[in-house]
C-alpha cells in the first residue's frame, strides 16, 4: 500500500512486473499520473490505484453527480448497435441477461423490448441509477458485482455484458472471473468499450483523457488483449466487432469448463509508444491545443 490509499499493480494481464511509463501522455495528465505499458504483452494499464470501494464510489458519488446521463443520442446508438450485435451474433429472445454495471438502465430498456426480447437484470453501485432502473421496471442490485455474487440474491444468467465499464473499475481480471461465475454453463459474455489500441485514431489525444482521476479509467484494450483477458478468465472469443469501421470494440465469447488453456496474443509494447508518440504528434500538428 503507498500513500493515501493507493496501490501498486503488476499488468492485469500477464503479471509481469515489467512496465514502460508511457512519458508521451504525461502532458494530458495531473503530474502525480502515469499510465503504464506491459513490457510482456502490450496491455495499456495504470500501475497507482485506490481501492475497488473507492473507485465506484467515485464514479457513483461524484462522476454521475455532476450531471453526466447516458441518455443522449450518442450513447444510445453505440447501446444499439451493441444490442444488434449480440442478437445477430447469438440471438437474445427469451435468454436471461444481466448488465455489469448497468447504468441508468437504458441499454436493458433496448434488450427488453419486443424487437430482442430478452429478460434482463442490472448490477450497480449508484443509488440513483438503481431507483432509476426500479422506476422503468428494471429489476437490479444496488452493489458491485463481488457483493452480489456474494448475496444470497446471486443467480446465473445466458448473457453477461460488460458495457464501458471494464475499463472503469480497479480490477478488470476479477470482473471478468465474477462475470465468468454469473454465467450458465456455455453462456456468452460480451464486452463493449471504446479504448482499443493500434488502431487508428479517430480524435485527439487530449479527448482520450478526461479530468477524472486517471484511475477511474485504469485499462484502454485492444483486440489482442481484450481477447486475452477473456482467455486467462476461461472465455473464448468467438466474435469480434469489425473495430475498425466504427468507434466501438465489442467482443462475445463462450464460457469453458476451463479444463485446457486458451490461445491468447498479446501486442508489441514498442508499437505502443510508437502509436501514442505518433498519436501525440498528429494532435499537435492538426487540432488546436485546448
Amino acid at each position: 500500500m503507498t500513500d493515501e490509499g493507493y496501490s501498486e499493480f503488476d499488468c492485469d494481464l500477464c503479471g509481469s512486473s515489467e512496465a514502460e511509463p508511457l512519458t508521451v501522455l504525461q502532458d494530458y495528465l495531473n503530474a502525480e499520473e502515469q499510465v503504464h505499458v506491459c513490457k510482456n504483452c502490450g496491455f495499456v494499464y495504470v500501475r497507482r490505484r485506490r481501492s475497488i470501494e473507492r473507485i465506484a464510489q467515485a464514479w457513483s458519488k461524484e462522476i454521475f453527480q455532476k450531471g453526466y446521463t447516458a441518455r443522449i443520442p450518442a450513447v444510445k446508438a453505440r447501446q444499439t448497435y451493441v444490442a444488434d450485435f449480440i442478437d445477430t451474433t447469438i440471438g437474445l429472445k427469451g435468454k436471461t441477461l444481466c448488465d455489469i454495471g448497468g447504468g441508468e438502465g437504458q441499454f436493458l430498456e433496448i434488450v427488453k423490448s419486443a424487437e430482442y426480447g430478452a429478460e434482463v437484470f442490472a448490477i450497480e453501485p449508484a443509488p440513483q441509477n438503481c431507483q432509476m432502473m426500479t422506476d422503468a421496471g428494471i429489476a437490479n442490485y444496488h452493489g458491485t458485482i463481488e457483493q452480489y455474487i456474494a448475496s444470497k440474491e446471486s443467480r446465473k444468467f445466458d448473457v453477461v455484458t460488460i458495457m464501458w465499464t471494464l475499463e472503469n473499475t480497479q480490477d478488470c481480471r476479477g470482473m471478468l472471473n465474477a462475470a465468468y461465475e454469473l454465467l450458465k454453463d456455455d453462456g456468452h459474455l460480451m464486452i463493449a468499450t471504446g479504448s482499443r489500441i493500434l488502431v487508428p485514431f479517430k480524435k485527439r489525444l487530449y479527448d482520450y483523457f478526461t479530468k477524472n482521476p486517471v484511475d477511474t479509467h485504469c485499462f484502454r484494450f485492444s483486440a489482442n488483449c481484450l481477447q486475452g483477458l477473456m482467455a486467462v478468465t476461461g472465455i473464448k472469443m468467438v466474435e469480434v466487432n469489425r473495430y475498425i469501421d466504427t468507434d466501438y470494440l465489442t467482443m462475445i465469447g463462450q464460457k469453458t469448463d476451463r479444463s485446457q488453456e486458451i490461445d491468447w496474443q498479446g501486442d508489441s509494447w514498442e508499437k505502443i509508444v510508437g502509436f501514442f508518440g505518433r498519436w501525440d504528434q498528429e494532435t499537435r500538428d492538426h487540432y488546436p491545443q485546448d
